[in-house]
This record gives C-alpha cells, sequence and structure tokens, in this order.
C-alpha cells in the first residue's frame, strides 16, 4: 500500500481512443506549453506573466518554503542579532547536511508516493559500523566506508524486493526496518554503547576542519555560473533546432546574473568566518545531481511517471518493479552517507546516533521543502530547503535558549502548514488542468 491508498491507481484503458485533433488555439494547448510559448514571444514580461499564472492556478513550486525561510531567519535575527552572523551561518550548513543528505533519499521515495520510515535506524546503523569496523578492528577507512554506504544499499534493495514481489506495504516495511534495525544497531555497538571517533582521521577532519579557501570558494561560484549559462545556451540551440519555442537570451542572462548575486553573497558571508565547508558542498553536489537525475535521465522521468500513475506508467512500457527498487535502495543509501557524515560531525557513534528527531526532520525536511506527499512532484532542491528550514528553527531557538518542547511544537506547526498548502494547491492544480 502506499501513501496514495493503494499501490496501483487503475485508470481508464485509452488504447482504443482515437487521437485528439491538435488544438489551433493557444488557449487549448497544455499549460505548460501554453508558459513557454508566452516567454517565448514575450520574453521578461512574458516570463513574469506566466509566473503569476501558475502561482493563481496552485503550482507554487518552492515559492511557500522560501517565503517562509525568510520570515525564520528574519524573526530570529531580530530575536538575536547573532543569527545571520558568518559564525552561525557557518555551522547552520554543518548541522543542515546530514539531515539534508537523509531527506534526499525521502525526496525519491516521496515522488513514488511511498514513505520509508526507517532512514533514521539505517543511518545510526551505518555510523555504528564505520565506528565498529574503524576503531575496534582496525579496518581501513575506505573499507568502512563502503561497507558502512553498503549496508544502505542492501537494505533498501530488501525494502524493495519486499514491496514488489510480496505486495507489503511501504509503511510497514520500513516500520519493522525502524525497529530492527535499532535493534541491530545496539548490538553492533555491544555493551559500550558508545565510541569515539580518531578526531585526527580524514573522515573526521572532512567533517569537522575541511574548508574552501576564499579564492576557490569565488572560482566555484564562477564555474557553476558558467556552466548554468552554457547548459541553458545549448538547451536552448537544441529547441530551436527542433522547431520548438525557446526561451529569450536576455531570461538568460537574467536567470545566470541572479543566481551569481545569491552564490556571492553566501560565500561572502560564509567567508567571514571558517568558509564554505567542504561537508555542505559534498551535499549540494548530491542534490544538483539527483536533480539532474531526476529531471533529464530516462530514470528520472520513469520515477516521476509511476509516482503520478503506476498503470499508466506501466502500459508505457517502464520497468515498475525496477523504479521501485532502485528508489528503495537510493533512498537507503542516501540514509547511511548521512549516518556517516552525521557520525563524523560529531566525532563520535552513540546508541542515540541517528535516533531522536532524525527520522522526523529528514522526512519534515522532504514534505517542507515541497515535495509532495501525493507522489509524482518534488524536487531534489527540497532536501535542501526543507532542510535549512527545520535546522534554522533548532539553531534559532537554541541561541535563544528555548527548550527543545517549543522546537518540536515550531517544527509541527510548520510541518502542517506545508501539507495544508501542499493538499490546497494540488487541488487548485487540478481544477486548473495542471496536476
Amino acid at each position: 500500500m502506499s501513501l496514495h491508498g493503494s499501490g496501483t491507481r487503475p485508470q481508464d484503458d485509452t488504447s482504443s481512443t482515437p487521437a485528439t485533433p491538435e488544438p489551433n488555439g493557444v488557449d487549448q494547448l497544455p499549460a505548460d506549453l501554453q508558459d513557454e510559448r508566452l516567454i517565448a514571444s514575450s520574453g521578461v514580461s512574458g516570463a513574469v506573466s506566466a509566473f503569476t499564472a501558475r502561482l493563481r492556478s496552485g503550482d507554487l513550486g518552492s515559492v511557500p518554503v522560501v517565503i517562509g525561510l525568510i520570515i525564520i531567519w528574519a524573526v530570529f535575527q531580530i530575536a538575536n542579532g547573532s543569527f545571520l552572523s558568518s559564525r552561525n551561518l557557518v555551522n547552520l550548513t554543518l548541522q543542515t547536511t546530514s539531515v539534508g543528505v537523509i531527506a534526499l533519499g525521502i525526496v525519491l521515495v516521496l515522488l513514488l508516493g511511498e514513505i520509508d520510515l526507517s532512514v533514521g535506524s539505517v543511518s545510526g546503523l551505518s555510523g555504528a559500523v564505520l565506528g565498529v569496523t574503524f576503531v575496534n578492528k582496525g579496518w581501513p577507512l575506505v573499507l568502512s566506508l563502503v561497507v558502512g554506504i553498503a549496508l544502505g544499499l542492501v537494505i533498501g534493495l530488501f525494502y524493495g524486493a519486499l514491496y514488489t514481489r510480496f505486495g507489503v506495504p511501504s509503511f510497514v516495511i520500513t516500520l519493522a526496518g525502524l525497529l530492527g534495525f535499532l535493534g541491530l544497531q545496539l548490538l553492533v555497538l555491544g555493551k559500550e554503547g558508545s565510541l569515539n571517533l580518531p578526531y585526527d582521521s580524514a573522515l573526521v577532519g572532512f567533517a569537522t576542519r575541511s574548508f574552501l579557501s576564499p579564492a576557490i570558494a569565488y572560482a566555484l561560484v564562477a564555474v557553476v555560473v558558467a556552466a548554468y549559462v552554457l547548459t541553458r545556451l545549448r538547451t536552448r540551440g537544441a529547441r530551436a533546432a527542433a522547431g520548438l519555442s525557446t526561451a529569450p537570451t536576455s531570461m538568460i542572462v537574467i536567470k545566470a546574473a541572479a543566481m551569481a548575486v545569491v552564490l556571492l553573497v553566501a560565500v561572502l558571508i560564509l567567508n567571514g568566518d571558517r568558509g564554505v565547508s567542504s561537508m555542505f558542498l559534498l551535499f549540494l553536489a548530491l542534490v544538483v545531481a539527483t536533480d539532474l537525475a531526476v529531471r533529464r535521465t530516462r530514470w528520472g522521468r520513469s520515477v516521476v511517471a509511476v509516482g503520478g500513475n503506476v498503470e499508466a506508467a506501466r502500459r508505457a512500457g517502464i520497468n515498475v518493479r525496477m523504479i521501485y527498487l532502485s528508489v528503495f535502495a537510493a533512498c537507503s543509501t542516501f540514509a547511511a552517507v548521512g549516518g556517516i557524515l552525521a557520525a563524523a560531525r560529531l566525532v563520535a557513534v552513540n546508541q542515540s546516533s541517528g535516533g531522536g528527531d532524525t527520522n522526523l526532520n529528514a522526512i519534515a525536511a522532504a514534505v517542507i521543502g515541497g515535495t509532495s506527499l501525493f507522489g509524482g512532484r518534488g524536487s531534489a532542491y527540497s532536501a535542501l530547503l526543507g532542510a535549512l528550514v527545520i535546522m534554522s528553527i533548532s539553531n534559532g531557538l537554541a541561541l535563544l535558549s528555548l527548550d527543545s518542547s517549543v522546537r518540536y511544537m515550531v517544527t509541527a506547526g510548520v510541518l502542517l502548514i506545508a501539507v495544508t498548502i501542499d493538499s490546497l494547491s494540488r487541488r487548485s492544480r487540478q481544477a486548473h488542468g495542471r496536476a
């Protein structure tokens, strides 16, 4: 069973339905095609009109979470002037990384309309395996890392097999995994229950002391912006060669300039303290890679298709079973990587690693970031934005010396608002033909 209510969503058989004649008027075109032609014909003003039309129809994208993040930062900065200081923002990037990496896997599972409740336990178990093999057994660090990450992969494949072979609901599978792998983590750690990682090890150094120099950070911004421009221009050329509508060059320039400003300001602020963390940069690289995989590869389009309508995806020739297997495997692998990064940042693993609110924070980050609980809609950037929201709340309340009970209630309120917005916007998109 999935979050949709069933593992499959049967649809009317349209195989014998005659093809619909191509619409003559622009208003009869699909909404996305209308937007493309409006932008191509009117440039910046067309883009603004298309964006406004999407908002009115309920296609909100990342707008609510960005506005929410700005409000959260403004409130905490007013309450404590050091919240937006360079030192605290560097700390915030370090705190965000492990939760964000785990949330990336949750985004993929939610795109299918499924859920994984065991990511916290899997992350803690992988961290424990790393600690025991590296510290107690004396294994090489690389081998311990490979085993810890491979463990997450195997767990995900096990989940996928149970789901696809026997039809066990993902909720039940991963709830059992939450309990079972928590017990296995305690067994692995043994009676001591806690292990300190060597502070001088490469892994701990990477997570706690590795930062980009200012020159490299600014050069990286230039490379990212240049890569964006070249990619957009190449896409524009390919569309023009195929006779499709294309965005004007001015739009590419404006977006690239906005990206450059945001990245330069972020780097400038972070360089006021220790700089851009290598661990946070790894997280950003994983976000970009996952986004490209979802949007630009056949596998990613198949994931979105299966999440939107299983039966239609099956009739289109998609190997639905393989999609489920790969997504569950990716989710648990991300959980393992997140657990290892968390252990490296804290320089220790113990019985509470991956416990507490790790599970809920990762799931909440994906949902708050804009990934739909109903499947078929979401982005890898949801993990980044959602994790920033979750950890900003935690970080800000800690600066104000407020009890953790307040953090739980505030996070619950933000999560409830995010899910309500998702539900209402989905209803609006259906009414406007954008679902």
